[in-house]
C-alpha cells in the first residue's frame, strides 16, 4: 500500500496530529492510491450519462458543478496541508542533517527563512563552487 507519509501519522501514534490535520491526512492517503482515481473517474462517467439518458436539466447541472466544485476546493486545501506538513518535516531534518556535517556551512540551515539578498549569495557561492569543480585542472573534478 503506497502512502504519501509515514503510517505512524494515519495512525495519529504522534500527539502532534491532532483531529483536522489527521482527518485530512486521511483524506490525503485515500484519495492519492490509484482506486480513488478510477472510482471518480467511474463516477463522473455514470453521472454524465444519466444526464444524456434523463436529459441536462439545469438544477441536476447545477447540483454536479456544485459538489464537483466544492470537492475540488476541499481538496486543494487537504492536499496544500499535507505538503506543508511533509516539507516542513523535510526541512527539519535536512536542517539536523546540515548541523551532524562538521564541514557543512552553517548558513545553510534554516536558509528558507534567510533575506533574498543572502539567498541570492548563497546560490551564487555555491554556483561558483561548482563550476571551479567541474573546470579543475585534474579533470577529476575534485577540489583541490
Amino acid at each position: 500500500m503506497r502512502r504519501s507519509y509515514p503510517p505512524a501519522m494515519a495512525r495519529g501514534t504522534n500527539k502532534d496530529v491532532h483531529g483536522i490535520s489527521r482527518l485530512f491526512h486521511t483524506i490525503d492517503d485515500l484519495t492519492s492510491r490509484a482506486g480513488a482515481s478510477a472510482l471518480v473517474l467511474a463516477a463522473v462517467v455514470v453521472v454524465v450519462i444519466l444526464i444524456f439518458l434523463l436529459g441536462v436539466t439545469s438544477q441536476l447541472e447545477y447540483a454536479f458543478t456544485a459538489v464537483a466544485s466544492g470537492i475540488t476546493l476541499v481538496m486543494v486545501f487537504v492536499i496544500q496541508h499535507t505538503q506543508s506538513r511533509q516539507q516542513l518535516a523535510l526541512q527539519v531534518k535536512l536542517d539536523e542533517l546540515l548541523r551532524a556535517l562538521p564541514q557543512a556551512d552553517d548558513r545553510y540551515v534554516h536558509i528558507e527563512v534567510s533575506p533574498e539578498d543572502e539567498l541570492l549569495e548563497l546560490e551564487e557561492r555555491t554556483a561558483a563552487h561548482h563550476a571551479a569543480l567541474r573546470s579543475d585542472d585534474d579533470g577529476r573534478g575534485t577540489p583541490s
